[in-house]
């Protein structure tokens, strides 16, 4: 006859047994789930990584055949068209749409944007020291852009002597910034780099601005005698039309203006590339800049990231 204690333990340790044989198929199946998204999240940023290379590779084609055909550089040519987002399967030939088979079918639900910005139409932070001696006049288009935006003159300061430290190099020297958040390294505040995005750049060598793409705020800082005014009429105006020179440039901006083939130009070498893959719940966002000479279009930098939908979209509701 079995005893009520006895019964007791019996009962406590079926229960125990169930509660581990629970325990561990819940680890087995939590072990099996993260194997399986870790395993589709490294297939989509592979798959991501090779078509955002692709647009990359698509957008220098389009430099290229651009620069074969010489010229100025304007924003009504076909590189500065921005490409709107798109489903991926939208890019593939039509008899390839209407066969796309099982393991292409993903790309059904992947979302493709970019576009083309002209790097030479910001101002270079570059420009500021050459041959270790400062730029008076770049020193003073920078001065005018940082009056104009309210920002802190000890900042553009900071900027000047970084940049001459880092060129000059040294055993202490700091490092080269590549890109204009990289100036935080010289002390300038994260709040004037943000001011500064749509309106400096750094670029690894001296370039003039192109005047045929500088937005208004870069034109006045770069050309001096030019006010607001002037500079959102003929940056309306090249919608239309564009310089075919710097000299018909300074001839709209007026007796006042000075330009100088020295710091302006209508024509490009730099370009950035921003692409957009949009694939599920991620979105990855790559950023790139190009160098154009003659029919060579090479790859300076290239820098990649991931970030959630939410964030995407309140990034381009901004």
């Amino acid at each position: 006859m079995i005893r009520p204690r006895q019964r007791g333990a019996a009962l406590l340790a079926a229960m125990l047994t169930v509660t581990l044989v629970a325990t561990f198929a819940a680890a087995a199946m939590w072990q099996q789930w993260r194997s399986v998204e870790v395993e589709s999240a490294e297939r989509a940023r592979v798959q991501a990584a090779w078509v955002l290379i692709g647009a990359l590779d698509w957008s220098r084609l389009i430099l290229r055949e651009d620069g074969l055909n010489g010229g100025p550089d304007y924003l009504a040519e076909p590189w500065a068209l921005p490409l709107q987002e798109a489903r991926l399967s939208s890019f593939l030939a039509a008899a390839e749409r209407d066969t796309l088979s099982d393991a292409t079918a993903d790309v059904r639900d992947a979302f493709l944007s970019g576009r083309i910005l002209d790097a030479q139409a910001k101002m270079n932070v570059r420009n500021l020291t050459q041959s270790g001696a400062m730029q008076e006049f770049w020193m003073q288009a920078f001065g005018r852009l940082f009056g104009r935006l309210g920002l802190p003159a000890s900042d553009l300061e900071r900027m000047a002597q970084g940049m001459k430290a880092a060129l000059a190099g040294g055993e202490n020297a700091p490092l080269l910034p590549e890109r204009l958040e990289q100036l935080e390294w010289f002390g300038v505040s994260p709040k004037t780099l943000q001011a500064l995005a749509p309106y400096a750049t750094v670029l690894p060598a001296t370039t003039p601005v192109n005047l045929n793409t500088a937005d208004p705020t870069v034109l006045t800082a770069v050309v001096p005698g030019l006010d607001t005014a002037t500079a959102q009429r003929v940056a309306a105006s090249r919608g239309s039309s564009y310089f075919r020179s710097v000299a018909l440039a300074g001839q709209a901006f007026g007796g006042a203006a000075q330009v100088d083939d020295r710091y302006h130009a209508i024509a490009s070498v730099f370009f950035e590339v921003r692409g957009r893959l949009r694939l599920d719940q991620a979105v990855v966002e790559e950023r790139s800049l190009v160098q154009r000479s003659g029919s060579m279009v090479s790859t300076v930098w290239r820098e990649r990231g991931a970030i959630g939908v939410a964030q995407a979209l309140q990034a381009a509701s901004r």
